[in-house]
């Protein structure tokens, strides 16, 4: 049911200047682009409602009226947060499909994109979108030549300027709202507005800028501007500025948390301010122009497929996903929605069972498992009465395994599980494991710390002077295995080091391993549990365990089982 934000009168200025808000959740904006690609949006829990209803609260208690920027992906997932947008009588412009930016696409493909947005925003919400702002980077000069494509594209305006620095220094004109002739037409550019200083430009309102500023510096360079121009300020903020508890992002560094965290909790009170003293509308009552009604499009319903039926299909092939878990609460809802995508891209060659191990977590993890896996096919979930370790947790999740296969993934998804249809096709009858690298040649360490690369290549040196197999990494918990090798294993080591005593045990036992050159990325919700020096030192006790048992003969201690967990 759509919440009714109702207009009330305000004092302010009577000069109407210009609001933009960009509608985006807080997994997808610019600063967690690098770790978070679009492809792993769906993955994520959406706070859209939240912040977006925050700020049309805010609105309509202050009696001011906007343009909301959103993507074509947002559109598609979310098009009830674009109803509610429009219901509260703003406008909704495009932002792109996934929010490129022109470094990243050929001018075709850009084209293609803004055509795709279009279509996306105008369906969702049943108003012709009359606008467009760029989703990553704003244009440079030497970027002007893409306003032809948006002309192209049928947009009456663009707001992809934002002078800053010294771009556009000498080009005055981009300060303010114009009108710019293409071949296309005429289109108005609507550009950030900015406040020279020491002949550089810095925005007025607007963005991390405008978060980490003192008010004071900006509010009289806003005095200022309405006293020396005609022209309309334009201020932009972003839905996800109203949502100061949004989960954390991990695997962003100390000056990627800065510039998204620092300063939240206060942006609703200091917007509010600046709506209160100052009016502001949306661009397209600016410009005076009309986002009608539309008539709702014609859906293309894609052909049947040809095939002869399902039973030429080949037989799915069963799988058990061991995952074990140890205080994953934030990370649990990103495992469900990326565990349900696998399912549903292979159900036709995959038949998935699960056994989730909860290591005797502190948190709410077990409560959210029950809550978020149970009505998962064939699923299992086990607890630990106390933490034993991931190793440990392993070896109670194989026992439970049913599946000649039986893989191993982490439950921060650190590697993707797309990644199992090609380790699968390693799994050849005299293989009984398939290890993923990262530090493979043809493996990838996307955004993973330095030291943690040179720690893994480390031990994996040492690791091949002691064992038969030349791998080029040992510590991976990302495997599959055949579920003989692993039936009635033995640990001496219950935690992080365990991972790699498995692969040592199967190692010495004649077992063929077989690595895979696997893409292992950031974690992006919670917390690491490893502790680096303690987990050193276990490493070289097992290697020093490890090399007797080659070359002395003395077994190995079996002091770790799988137990019958409650």
């Amino acid at each position: 049911m759509a919440l009714a934000y109702v207009q009330v009168p305000t004092v302010a200025n009577a000069r109407p200047n210009v609001l933009t808000v960009v509608i985006e959740d807080y997994f997808q904006v610019g600063s967690f682009s690098a770790l978070i690609p679009s492809a792993h949006w769906e993955r994520f829990e959406s706070r859209l409602r939240r912040g977006t209803g925050a700020v049309l609260q805010l609105l309509a208690n202050t009696g001011a009226r906007a343009t909301f920027f959103t993507c074509g992906w947002i559109a598609d997932h979310h098009p009830e947060v674009l109803r509610e947008v429009v219901a509260a009588g703003h406008e909704v412009a495009c932002q792109g499909y996934f929010q490129h930016s022109v470094l990243e696409i050929s001018p075709a493909a850009f084209l293609e994109d803004l055509r795709r947005s279009r279509v996306s925003v105008e369906q969702a919400t049943g108003r012709a979108a009359r606008g467009h702002r760029i989703g990553r980077r704003w244009l440079r000069v030497r970027d002007l030549w893409v306003l032809e494509l948006i002309a192209e594209a049928g947009f009456d305006y663009d707001s992809s300027i934002c002078p800053n620095g010294r771009e556009y220094a000498a080009l005055p004109e981009y300060e303010t709202v114009h009108r710019r002739l293409t071949v296309c037409g005429s289109l108005h550019e609507v550009p950030i507005s900015s406040h020279r200083l020491a002949g550089l430009h810095l925005p007025i309102i607007g963005g991390n800028w405008f978060r980490q500023s003192p008010d004071w510096p900006l509010r009289r360079a806003a005095r200022h501007w309405l006293r020396t121009r005609d022209a309309p300020l334009v201020a932009y903020f972003h839905t996800w500025e109203f949502d100061a508890d949004q989960p954390r992002i991990a695997g962003a560094g100390t000056l990627q948390r800065i510039r998204h965290y620092r300063n939240l909790a206060s942006m609703p009170g200091r917007i509010r301010r600046w709506l209160t003293d100052y009016r502001f509308v949306s661009i397209a009552d600016h410009l005076g122009l009309d986002c009608a009604a539309i008539e709702p499009g014609t859906a293309v319903v894609p052909a049947a497929p040809t095939s002869a039926g399902p039973d030429l299909l080949p037989p799915a092939l069963a799988l058990t996903l061991v995952i074990p878990c140890f205080n994953e609460a934030p990370t649990l809802p990103y495992l469900e929605r990326t565990l349900r995508r696998f399912a549903a891209a292979r159900g036709a060659s995959l038949e998935l069972s699960y056994v989730f191990v909860d290591d005797g977590s502190g948190d709410e993890s077990w409560q959210l498992m029950r809550a978020l896996f149970t009505d998962l096919p064939r699923c299992v979930l086990l607890q630990h009465p106390a933490n034993r370790g991931i190793a440990a947790a392993l070896l109670t999740g194989f026992a439970a395994a049913s599946t000649d296969l039986v893989a191993v993934l982490d439950a921060d998804c650190t590697f993707d599980p797309d990644q199992i249809p090609a380790m699968l096709e390693l799994m050849q009858a005299d293989v009984e494991v398939v290890s993923a690298s990262p530090a493979h040649a043809a493996g990838a360490m996307k955004n993973v710390p330095r030291w943690r690369t040179v720690l893994s290549r480390g031990a994996a040196a040492l690791y091949r002077i002691v064992l038969r197999h030349q791998l080029t990494s040992y510590t991976s918990c990302f495997r599959i295995y055949r579920r003989r090798a692993i039936a009635g294993l033995t640990l001496s080591d219950p935690g992080f080091c365990g991972v790699a005593e498995i692969l040592g045990r199967l190692d010495l036992a004649g077992c063929r391993i077989i690595e895979y050159p696997a893409v292992l990325e950031t974690r992006v919700l919670g917390q690491s549990k490893i502790r680096v020096l303690h987990t050193v030192g276990d490493h070289l006790r097992l290697l020093a365990r490890l090399a007797a048992c080659r070359w002395l003969g003395r077994p190995l201690p079996t002091r770790v089982a799988a137990m019958q967990p409650r």
